[in-house]
């Protein structure tokens, strides 16, 4: 590992960048370092001249296309359009298709916020969920089968599937989307559990736990890791997290990567923490035997959500908007490559044993330098 930590602490802007990101990513040992795709990015050609190269991204995630109120805005009523033409993309490049998402509180058509019952919202559930990874069958290496799930507090989202049905609607869409796609990896997916410890964390372990014991089928967890440049957590805070997780499931996943500069325009020195900022994260990643891939949010400042969910906010990905590669582009690649001629990634990861629940920092764990990532993250449409 000490080759990975002299990267982290040297200055990330002495290293030339050569190769790309998934091909490199795979020497180093992941299966694949891919960038989320919206639907407005589609007839850029420069952009998706970049999208398409495999050798840069191994896999692509619809940011939107493949979300509730864009699969079946009426009930009943099915529709795939802005899903396929993303979709399409890895159908003709060879590149994964990570699928996001299944079942999540936000941007859900209003049908689906009326009040239904337990049976009522059991079977919404379920026609949704076989529909849509239905239509998806076989193409997806990953589903994110529910999003968000979970409060900060610890508490459970109030979304209308959790008053329906309890906790036992995300056993239920697990064991669904099993059934559907049996092929896929199945992923709960969520925000502010990459820092350990947290009140948010320990209950989604505890939660996972308890759906597991229920007969579901969870392979990964997905951290998506939207932090701020000089307050993104740690190397070790990120692997301490990880290995709590690794105890329930078989993958982990950084899902949505994106480290946005508070204070623009941005100097020299801002461009160079955020590269440190990147580094901490694809070393925790490289470090923990079950963290598969990396995704980045988007991989340029031009299609970036950050703007237009904080005001003043930006400059978040790898590329500007210009799509010139930054200083942390540079930095990850030069870290890539370090890991891969270091082998480190050649012990397999152990099973997960899922008898004890374990906790992330131990029960109760006062840790206040934790706020400043939660406390930033109202929702948002991503």
């Amino acid at each position: 590992m000490h080759v990975l930590k002299a990267l982290i602490v040297t200055s990330t802007l002495t290293f030339p960048a050569l190769g790309q990101l998934d091909s490199w990513a795979k020497a180093a040992g992941l299966k694949y370092f891919g960038t989320a795709v919206d639907n407005p990015s589609l007839n850029n050609q420069a952009y998706m001249k970049i999208v398409r190269d495999a050798d840069e991204f191994g896999q692509i995630t619809p940011a939107n296309g493949q979300k509730w109120s864009n699969t079946e805005s009426g009930q009943g009523r099915f529709s795939y359009g802005t899903g396929d033409a993303i979709a399409n993309v890895p159908k003709q490049t060879g590149q994964l298709l990570r699928c996001h998402t299944l079942v999540w509180y936000n941007q859900l058509p209003s049908w689906v916020s009326s009040s239904f019952s337990r049976d009522q919202m059991q079977r919404i559930i379920t026609s949704h969920i076989q529909n849509v990874a239905g239509h998806y069958k076989g193409q997806c290496y990953a589903w994110d089968v529910v999003n968000e799930a979970m409060e900060d507090d610890g508490k459970f989202r109030q979304s209308p599937m959790y008053k329906a049905m309890g906790v036992d609607y995300i056993t239920h869409s697990f064991k669904t989307a099993a059934q559907t796609d049996p092929g896929a990896k199945l992923y709960y997916n969520d925000f502010n559990i990459e820092r350990c410890c947290n009140a948010k964390i320990n209950a989604t372990l505890v939660m996972l736990k308890t759906v597991i014991a229920a007969g579901a089928r969870v392979d990964g967890v997905g951290m998506q890791g939207h932090s701020r440049v000089g307050k993104s957590p740690s190397k070790r805070e990120l692997k301490d997290t990880m290995a709590a997780f690794s105890q329930l499931v078989d993958e982990l996943a950084y899902t949505e990567i994106d480290i946005r500069h508070t204070k623009l325009p941005t100097t020299a020195a801002d461009r160079e923490q955020q590269a440190k900022d990147y580094l901490e994260v694809v070393g925790a990643c490289l470090e923990t035997p079950k963290c598969v891939g990396i995704t980045v949010w988007d991989f340029t400042d031009q299609y970036s959500w950050i703007p237009g969910q904080y005001s003043g906010e930006g400059e978040a990905c790898l590329w500007d908007k210009s799509l010139n590669k930054k200083p942390a582009y540079t930095s990850v690649i030069s870290l890539l490559q370090s890991a891969a001629s270091a082998g480190l990634r050649k012990t397999p990861a152990p099973t997960a044993p899922v008898s004890t629940v374990p906790l992330c920092c131990g029960q109760g764990a006062d840790n206040h330098d934790t706020i400043d990532l939660i406390s930033e993250q109202p929702r948002k449409l991503k």
